[in-house]
């Protein structure tokens, strides 16, 4: 996918109104270094594309957030650091994007703009919160990161299925049998919740989501049976 012309004045304008005091062009190279993690030719779905979608979800909740900026400076960095076949050789469940990682990374980087400690901290806790997806109802800024990131549950069949292939295709190394218990489980573990999302103006989306995902719960249970008796 292309790289919108939009997408680096929208970094620089997130990272002033967290208090950036580095120069323009200082802001824009780390803009560019995100674009190039973003866009590395290993990731299939957790690609600059999904970058784009989060930021336009943010921008759609962004009245149900405390500080909209960081929340979206959370969505630039919260998959900066990205190692599904690590995760995977280590049976690790949780997807591709490593959320301590990348907290690390924008700690660094925003500290290296200027950003003062405070809102540093707050997005680096926003970027470690999407490790569990489970915020507390008390911190919207989470909640708000959180449903954005999921959104893509909750989008018409289609889409849905491309989002499931490209997680897949990210997976590629991964054994067949265990990438579909493993996608299972966490699925169930989604499904168990009583709501999928927390913010209110994203909870109309619970009924497309669980929709979803309880069709996809289907086929994989379809898919783990021939493959166990294959």
């Amino acid at each position: 996918m292309p790289v919108p012309e939009w997408l680096v004045p929208a970094f620089q304008r997130s990272a002033i109104a967290a208090g950036a005091t580095a120069s323009a062009s200082t802001i824009d190279a780390a803009a560019d270094r995100l674009i190039e993690r973003w866009t590395e030719p290993d990731r299939r779905f957790h690609s600059i594309g999904h970058l784009i979608d989060l930021l336009q979800r943010v921008d759609e909740l962004q009245q149900e957030a405390a500080r909209p900026h960081l929340v979206r400076l959370a969505a630039w960095y919260h998959g900066a650091v990205f190692d599904a076949e690590e995760r995977a050789a280590a049976k690790d469940s949780r997807l591709g994007e490593n959320e301590a990682a990348s907290a690390e990374y924008a700690r660094e980087e925003l500290t290296a703009l200027g950003v003062d400690e405070k809102p540093v901290e707050q997005v680096v806790a926003l970027v470690q919160g999407l490790e569990r997806h489970s915020p507390s109802l008390r911190d919207l800024d989470a909640a708000v990161l959180s449903d954005a990131d999921l959104a893509v549950l909750a989008t018409e069949p289609q889409r849905y299925k491309v989002y499931t292939d490209q997680v897949r295709q990210e997976y590629a190394h991964v054994a067949p049998l265990e990438y579909l218990e493993t996608r299972h489980r966490i699925l169930k573990r989604l499904m168990a919740r009583d709501s999928i999302y927390l913010s209110p103006l994203a909870r109309g989306w619970e009924r497309q989501a669980r929709e979803n995902v309880t069709a996809e719960l289907s086929r994989l249970e379809r898919d783990i049976a021939a493959a166990s008796a294959a």
